[in-house]
């Protein structure tokens, strides 16, 4: 679209403000509105200052001034606000016009670039399959002299014999029982409908909602794949309208990959492959699951550098409650065609040569999307150009359903960091693929691994509730 195109938009919506966004290395959104009279084309061109000290992990305020510069590809009509709204999304730039290297959108930008530049393809497409808790309410905090979080459902088993209901209807959703149940059980269905038709108003193409495994109001929507930097919009906008949607229902959405404990988790799939022009690079008729040489090197590289990818698709000490055996959490560092206990899965069913495509099952929606996607592409374009083989590393494939598996066999298969300080001394051991083609730099890690690592000290040197049933009456 172009800016006159914008500006037309503009025009024909009677739209009041024009909200420019940018996205922090947590993934999280930041905004300024402008009035719609006062954006024109200039805007587009010179951009919109903010204070970039302000920003965790951005810059110091000797040198805080910073510039967004929107994408005329990426405007929406903001569905929620009173005053007509246009949302668009933006790169950062510093004030002489170069691109900023900390700037994650700028950084999955640069990695589409580069796969262009290798000679590998010519478009790198994702799909997240992002599922997402939706309670009735949510309280936490945490003190000095107290510590203690409270979620809750009204579809959750442990209401099963609540009163306050005025009545209760029972129909709950058992433990690990929610995989796709129809209402009464499922109490969603509308909610989720409503999501899904506010996110095809803002141009994302729906394939499908349902009801997941966990109890207490797991969910997921299921979007239609596109390139690299358009998918890590489409999944803020994503986040975004899912949240809101949830608050005008009076509840909260979620995407804390582990809200609950002894419970299914919630990850955030994403499906990968490789063209050039329209021609599908992963797809062989002859080869392991339809799956072309490119591909299965692409996996080598996933699986090789997951320990440190996995720094930046898990980067939540909360993740890592999530990866644990038995809860369906893809923990194992092997592929597969159709199964899920494996950290890679490839996709067999239904599946045509354009729709040929790998699935990494490992990540979680606490991911900087933008961040995310552009590592996991340059670990695959890593094993392509280093022919890194999967099957000759021991990473399969493997078509057991490894949960079932003897500790024996278990223990000939490797698995993902179990902390997220494990994962980041993985990322500082192992970064040189990140670094190909300048799309990130060592300077970009070492403040990314330096912010994680005080996350990860803020929740270790904290006191657990669970402490106090372990430790007190010793």
């Amino acid at each position: 679209m172009s800016v006159q195109n914008v500006l037309n938009l503009i025009q024909e919506k009677g739209i009041e403000w024009v909200d420019f966004r940018f996205v922090d290395l947590n993934g999280r959104a930041h905004h300024i509105s402008l009035p719609a009279v006062e954006v024109e084309e200039a805007t587009f061109e010179n951009g919109v200052a903010f204070d970039g000290s302000s920003i965790v992990g951005f810059r110091g305020i000797e040198e805080s001034d910073m510039v967004m510069l929107p994408d005329t590809e990426s405007v929406y009509v903001d569905p929620f606000t009173a005053h007509p709204t246009l949302i668009v999304m933006c790169s950062i730039h510093t004030p002489d016009g170069a691109r900023y290297e900390r700037d994650p959108r700028g950084i999955a930008q640069k990695a589409e670039e580069y796969l262009q530049k290798a000679g590998v393809g010519t478009a790198a497409f994702f799909a997240p399959e992002s599922e997402f808790f939706i309670f009735d309410e949510v309280r936490f905090e945490s003190k000095q002299n107290s510590s203690t979080y409270f979620v809750d459902s009204e579809e959750a088993h442990w209401n099963s014999n609540r009163k306050e209901e005025g009545g209760n209807l029972g129909f709950k959703v058992g433990h690990k029982g929610g995989y796709v149940p129809v209402a009464p059980t499922d109490t969603q269905q509308d909610i989720r409908s409503e999501m899904c038709r506010l996110l095809m108003e803002a141009g994302l193409r729906i394939e499908r909602h349902h009801h997941e495994v966990a109890t207490a109001g797991q969910g997921e929507i299921n979007f239609r794949f596109d390139t690299l930097t358009k998918t890590a919009d489409n999944l803020m906008k994503y986040k975004y309208i899912v949240q809101n949607t949830a608050r005008q229902y009076g509840k909260v959405a979620t995407f804390m990959p582990k809200p609950l404990f002894g419970d299914n988790g919630s990850g955030m799939h994403v499906h990968q492959s490789i063209f050039n022009g329209d021609e599908p690079l992963f797809y062989d008729k002859n080869g392991y699951a339809n799956l072309s040489e490119m591909a299965i090197h692409y996996i080598g590289g996933i699986l090789y550098h997951a320990p440190a990818l996995i720094a930046l698709t898990n980067p939540s000490t909360n993740s890592f409650k999530r990866l644990v055996p038995g809860y369906e959490a893809p923990v194992n560092l092997v592929f597969s065609k159709g199964n899920r206990s494996a950290a890679v899965r490839i996709p067999v069913a239904a599946v045509t040569p354009k729709g040929c495509r790998i699935e990494f099952r490992t990540p979680d929606s606490t991911a900087n999307p933008y961040l995310a996607f552009a590592a996991m592409l340059l670990a695959g374009l890593d094993g392509i150009k280093k022919k890194i083989d999967p099957r000759e590393l021991g990473y399969g494939p493997f078509d057991k359903n490894i949960y079932e598996l003897s500790d024996a066999e278990k223990k000939e298969i490797r698995s993902v960091p179990g902390t997220l300080d494990e994962a980041l001394n993985a990322l500082e051991a192992d970064y040189e693929f990140l670094t190909e083609g300048g799309v990130f730099t060592k300077d970009f890690i070492d403040n990314y691994v330096a912010l994680k690592r005080d996350e990860a000290k803020a929740v270790s040197i904290r006191i657990h509730p669970h402490e106090f049933s372990l430790y007190f009456d010793l």
